[in-house]
């Protein structure tokens, strides 16, 4: 096992830059998650930590080595790629023994860290077939059985679950979360999925455009983002933003909304900002805002409701049941202990 530092690393095709200074620290052991819309980067920094792409500027190490200059074979890595890449003409025992034999290990290691990767991951009864005989989920556990049988210093995974149902998906989620437990081994993973984040990382690292916006335990990013950016990518659905400015009675929007703050920033009387409310903080109230039922749709466990006030749709989520149907008006208050509150021109957090 091993850290991975990533020191002010920088990446260009040509004259286009694609990654602007990236610095992370990943400790021994940890589970960080690169998180982030398509093109964001987050895939081309997980190739450049395998090798599978050339650093045009910074450092990367793995361990206490520079890995800049180093073959993929020689980082000790191991690599799980979305579409499994396996060699179709071989059985799930060979598939998963491959790189062993490539190292000349003797056959009694390879025999004994195959029947073990394949304990883990429930493959057993599966090592004669081949990956045509296999199912989604099982093709993705030979790819990490192989992964596991090289015992690498740093897994790294390229959103391995991205081709699966959203049934296996979940169950997926818990035997990676469960294999990191056991193995304990340093891990990066890249999803675009911010369920998939939020529910597997010890860290995670919220990329756009090739910069880091933010990174955490994934409970602090979804309580205090620092910026519009990370408090409408984390978190689903997703946070409402309304536009407004500060009254000495809390938000006037631009729809003629007044909205309720518990405090105010000190000074803030007149400045123009974002007012930030996740669903799920937005209860039935009598009290408050009154806002008409667009859409209804109920999940079994909770009811998801688009309403529109002020000219300004929001979605709210209820753990109730909600009997009110389209073009009714039901009342909602948000909760003035999870507000978030973000600076219209720059997009950041006051």
């Amino acid at each position: 096992m091993a850290s991975v530092e990533i020191r002010d690393v920088r990446k260009a095709y040509g004259a286009t830059p694609v990654i602007h200074g990236v610095n992370i620290d990943i400790e021994d052991g940890e589970f960080v998650i690169l998180v982030g819309p398509s093109g964001c980067g987050k895939s081309t920094l997980l190739r450049m930590i395998a090798g599978l792409e050339n650093i045009t500027a910074g450092q990367i190490l793995i361990g206490d080595k520079v890995v800049n200059d180093m073959p993929p074979k020689e980082r000790d890595i191991a690599m799980v790629f979305q579409n499994y890449a396996l060699y179709p003409h071989m059985t799930v025992a060979d598939n998963m023994s491959f790189s062993l034999k490539l190292r000349k290990a003797p056959q009694s290691e390879i025999d004994s860290r195959v029947k073990k990767a394949a304990g883990i991951l429930g493959l057993e009864k599966l090592l004669d077939r081949y990956p045509r005989q296999l199912s989604g989920g099982q093709r993705q556990r030979v790819a990490m059985g192989r992964a596991i049988v090289r015992d690498p210093q740093v897994f790294l995974f390229d959103e391995p679950l991205s081709n699966l149902d959203a049934k296996l998906r979940v169950q997926m989620r818990t035997e990676i979360k469960e294999l990191h437990q056991r193995l304990k081994t340093t891990t990066v993973y890249v999803t675009h999925d911010q369920i998939e984040a939020m529910t597997m990382a010890d860290k995670i690292v919220v990329m756009h455009d090739g910069i880091v916006e933010q990174m955490g335990a994934p409970l602090d990013l979804y309580d205090r983002p620092n910026n519009l950016f990370v408090a409408g990518f984390i978190g689903s659905p997703a946070m409402n933003f309304i536009k407004g400015t500060i009254t000495g009675n809390g938000v006037k929007t631009d729809g003629g909304l007044m909205l309720p703050l518990a405090s105010a920033p000190a000074g803030s009387e007149g400045r123009r900002v974002v007012y930030g409310m996740r669903p799920e903080h937005i209860h039935l109230s009598n009290d408050s805002l009154k806002a008409e039922v667009v859409v209804v749709e109920p999940t079994g466990s909770e009811t998801q409701v688009v309403v529109k006030a002020g000219g300004q749709e929001l979605v709210c989520v209820f753990r109730e049941r909600i009997t009110a149907k389209p073009g009714e008006t039901l009342g909602i208050a948000p909760d003035l202990a999870l507000v978030h509150l973000f600076d219209e021109a720059t997009g950041k957090r006051l």
